[in-house]
Order: structure tokens, then sequence, then C-alpha cells
């Protein structure tokens, strides 16, 4: 329960990740008084918590925030624990007023002012900035519990690395990119399964020349241009891409039967305690890795601005059902890189303006 009365901020950004430092280096530029607040112990933690060889797909040139580059190699792909190093050395770098170990439970309205509450501590915002990923609460099918008690069940949000896992058969559980790192790892240490039929690939390997060099600046181009709100085809795919699987990108599938990992149709149940194929093949596995994708996890913002699916209705991030509130980090928010560290910053600026302009209509009025 509260202890005191609510502490005055002008603008609260929950989250202090890519999206949330975006935002605060947008509005220290502009002079507005906000504080982060963020629920890991150290700014970075949701990187430093997946798992242990993750790496990311975009070459450390463009792996930065405003102001900063990145240090390293400019053609290197950083390691997720190098991307959270940065994060934390950009807060230091520009001051931004972080407040880490704080789990914000609750944003609700208060008047003409949000009340903002995190434990025993309460905020009143005239802004709240929501600086997060649609992917907060790890998805598993209902059937889940119905395994075996003796099957590992393990969500990639929880998966580190293979020593994890038992001895004996894995299955994995989805085709998208962390199904396919995950399983080529795993395939190393474990017989490997995996289900599910991916939508697509990049059909180069992103640690050539070609694309280190090249094609990376085309496929910047189109997802943080073409693939936007501001052009008609962006327009037409953003309904289709907002739910949808992105295409493999380091891994491919040849990789994957390159690897030894086999192949399955999806899962469709459990049966006796193991898990059932679409085809009606009943699999004898000792582990299960969900690679099942996440729910949005907005339930703690008590507000009516959410589509039945739990999706936030916004415009580029703007809300307009609660003047004041605003997200950043979404997955197309207002493009293909709406939710990368390549596009979040273009967000973040667009959010901070309006912020700005909101409250010189308020001065004026």
């Amino acid at each position: 329960m509260p202890t005191s009365s609510p502490k005055r901020i002008h603008t609260i950004v929950v989250g202090g990740g890519q999206a949330g430092l975006a935002v605060g280096y947008h509005l220290a530029h502009r002079g507005v008084r906000f504080l982060i607040l963020d629920a890991g112990h150290r700014i970075g933690d949701a990187w430093r918590n997946r798992w242990d060889s993750l790496r990311l797909f975009t070459p450390a040139r463009y792996a930065k925030l405003p102001g900063l580059g990145f240090p390293a190699p400019g053609h290197s792909f950083p390691t997720k624990d190098q991307l959270a190093d940065y994060l934390e050395a950009y807060a230091q770098r520009f001051h931004l007023p972080v407040r880490t170990g704080v789990r914000v439970e609750r944003v609700s309205r208060r008047g003409d002012h949000f009340l903002v509450s995190a434990g025993a501590e309460q905020f009143q915002a005239e802004n709240v900035v929501v600086a997060m990923a649609n992917y907060q609460k790890p998805r598993l099918p209902a059937f889940a519990k119905n395994l075996d008690p003796g099957i590992l069940q393990v969500h990639s949000a929880n998966y580190r690395n293979p020593s994890q896992l038992r001895p004996g058969k894995v299955l994995v559980v989805g085709a998208g990119n962390s199904a396919a790192d995950i399983a080529i790892e795993l395939s190393r240490t474990h017989t490997t399964l995996m289900s599910g039929k991916e939508s697509g690939y990049v059909p180069f390997p992103i640690e050539s020349f070609f694309f280190r060099f090249v094609a990376i600046r085309f496929v910047r181009f189109l997802g943080h241009y073409m693939l936007s709100l501001a052009t008609p085809i962006g327009r037409k795919l953003r309904p289709k891409m907002l739910h949808r699987s992105a295409p493999l990108v380091r891994v491919k599938p040849a990789d994957l039967i390159a690897a030894g990992v086999e192949r399955l149709p999806r899962l469709a149940d459990v049966r006796d305690g193991l898990p059932v194929l679409a085809d009606g093949r009943t699999l004898d596995v000792q582990n299960v890795v969900w690679c099942t994708g996440y729910h949005p996890g907005f339930s703690w913002i008590d507000l009516p601005i959410f589509e039945p699916n739990g999706d936030p209705v916004h415009d580029r991030g703007i809300v307009a059902r609660a003047p004041g509130l605003f997200f950043v980090g979404l997955h197309y928010l207002y493009s293909m890189t709406s939710a990368t560290i390549v596009g979040v910053s273009r967000d973040a600026k667009r959010v901070v303006d309006a912020i700005v302009a909101r409250d010189r209509s308020q001065a004026a009025a």
C-alpha cells in the first residue's frame, strides 16, 4: 500500500531499455522534467537475462541510440551482454534519471493527471510514456499443463543454455528466429526436434561481406522507410505483420538440416502426457522448449485503450483515448524497425515532440 502522497513528476517513462532511454534522451534535450522507472536491478537486464549465445542481427554501426556510437567494430554483431552494457553506459553518459528495481504495477487516471503506482510509491504525472515492447508475458498453449511432469518444460524467456535441460530428446516448439537459434545450439548436445513452419527467411548469410557492407543498407531502408505508415504498402502490410512471425535471419532452413535438427509439423495437443503433432504422431521427448511468443502484458494499465486482443489503440504511439499517454517500442508502432534499436529513436522523438506540443497547448488554454 502507498505510504505517502504521490510525488509529482511531469513525465513518467515506464521501462529503461532502448525505448525508454531514447525517450529520455529527447526529453532531456527538450528540457522536460522526467523520471524513468525500470523493474530490472540494472539498466540492460532485459537483455542480460536472455539466452547466453544471443547476438543481434544488426551490425554495431547501426546498433546505437542518438548521441553515442556502439563501442565495437562497425561490422561486428554485438552480443546481448554488450548491448546491455551499452545501454547502461548510455544512461550514465547523458545523466538520465533512471530508477531501477521499481516495477510499475498500475497506471490509472486521477482527474487531469495520471497516477502511477509502484509498490509503496505513487507518482502523479502529466504524461506517461510506456516504453516497452509487446513481448512481456510468455505465452504457452493451454495443453502445455497436460504434459507429463517428467518432461522438462522451459519457455524461451527462461532458457539460458543447454545445461538447463535433461539428457534425451528436445522438442523446440515454434519456427521463428528464437526457435531456430535455440534449436541450432541444442543440436550440439541433444537430439533436437523442431515443430512449426517458418514464414520465410533472408536468402543470404548475414555474416557475409555482402550483407554487412551492402545488403544491410537496403534492408534498413526497406524496414525503416518503405514498410512504414508513411507509405501505402507499409499501411497495407502492417495489420498482417503485427501478428505474424518474422522471417528467419541468421539461421536458414538448410542450416537446421545440416545440424541434424528434425523438422516436424506444428504441435497440436497432448495425449497421455506426450506431445502430439498435427499429423497425429506422438513424440517421446524428455524436454520441451516453448518458443511460442508472448502476450502484450499491459493489464496493469487501467485505462480503456485496448483492442479485444490486448493491443493498445494508438496513432504512431499517441493514444487519443487517453491524452498524455504514449507508447514507444511496440512492434510496427510506425515502421518495421520500431521495436529495434535501429528505429526506436525516431519514434521516441515523435512522441516527445507531441509531449512538448501538448504542454504548449495547455499553457495557451
